[in-house]
């Protein structure tokens, strides 16, 4: 008999027809992975919009307040047949979380995804600096750890693991794509931490270059109306999310902080160069075809004219690329927990 795995998170999810849906493909993944191992109960907040990704998980429950989540938590922390408790990131809800499981006798596990120090600060400046420093000390105290990145756990004691949704389909031999015009993609949620709408001002008026943005919301409108930029709804279909990678030659994440972004790991597989920004330069690793650039156009430029320049070279070194997959994936954070 399966343990019970409970995953308590702060993403919204949306419920129709009996089925449950989200944006964030992290949340839809990492459970229905693990639910070949545990008996999967996932939380989350209730959402009035409608979102692209179903959840295919058998229980799943969601709460339009922190009260009736809250009340759900004790529920769950009642468990006495070895049940197990994940908490993923830190929010101001998984935050009380924490501390409700490890009042009722609970340890959870959390699993940091990325820098909330940086996140916080993006979104509330200095305060959400001493706002997301204030939950994480207390959370890494009554806690066990799990994160992508070293640097993430802050000297903290914690596992590591290497988030993917890499699998045979992504490493098929990519689309050839010559490199006259400078097309630009971006695959993520349309947030002002992820950089994004820094990105759309630095090029704007720049008629030569073009960027598609996957990942925008039904509904939703970001004031966004430059003609060189084309906004599309977030992608669920892996066979034309790859068409969006292999239709364009440059992918470009401007994330003011990221763990373990997994749209660069899918670019990659796709061959196709990616740009950052030096805030995140931590994240090229030993990897192949990743280029830092600093948040002004003339260094974005001068970066996106090197690339255009040795395209198929960088393409050839891209091939050496060890990119982590799905299944280590779900294996090695299953045995983590």
């Amino acid at each position: 008999m399966k343990k019970k795995l409970f995953i308590f998170s702060n993403e919204k999810i949306y419920f129709s027809s009996n089925k449950f849906f989200c944006d964030n493909i992290d949340l839809k993944s990492t459970p229905e992975g693990l639910n070949k191992k545990y008996e999967i109960y996932l939380l989350g907040r209730k959402s009035n919009k409608k979102r692209s990704h179903q959840i295919k998980l058998k229980n799943i429950k969601i709460f339009s307040n922190i009260f009736s989540y809250l009340s759900e938590v004790i529920k769950t922390s009642k468990d006495k047949h070895d049940s197990k408790y994940l908490i993923i990131s830190i929010t101001p809800y998984t935050f009380l979380v924490s501390l409700f499981l490890k009042f009722k006798g609970q340890t959870p596990v959390v699993y940091l995804r990325s820098d909330g120090y940086g996140e916080y600060k993006a979104i509330l400046g200095r305060l959400g600096t001493f706002v997301y420093h204030f939950m994480f000390t207390i959370v890494c105290s009554i806690s066990n750890l799990i994160s992508c990145r070293d640097y993430i756990l802050r000297g903290k004691k914690g596992k590591i693991v290497f988030p993917s949704q890499i699998d045979t389909t992504w490493l098929r031999k990519p689309k050839s794509l010559d490199i006259k015009n400078l097309k630009l993609l971006y695959v993520g949620r349309i947030r002002v931490e992820k950089g994004i709408f820094s990105l759309v001002e630095l090029i704007k008026n720049k008629h030569d270059i073009t960027l598609t943005i996957v990942g925008g919301e039904k509904h939703t409108s970001y004031n966004i109306s430059q003609s060189n930029v084309k906004i599309h709804l977030t992608q669920n279909n892996k066979t034309k999310l790859i068409k969006f990678y292999d239709d364009h030659n440059i992918f470009i994440l401007p994330s003011y902080t990221e763990g373990h972004p997994m749209v660069l790991l899918e670019a990659l597989a796709r061959r196709r160069p990616v740009v950052v920004f030096d805030e995140i330069k931590h994240v090229v690793g030993d990897k192949k075809g990743i280029f830092i650039t600093k948040r002004n156009f003339s260094n974005l430029l001068e970066t996106l004219k090197h690339i255009k320049k040795n395209y198929k070279k960088i393409q050839i070194e891209m091939r050496k690329n060890k990119l982590p997959t799905y299944k280590d994936f779900i294996e090695k954070f299953a045995k983590s927990i």
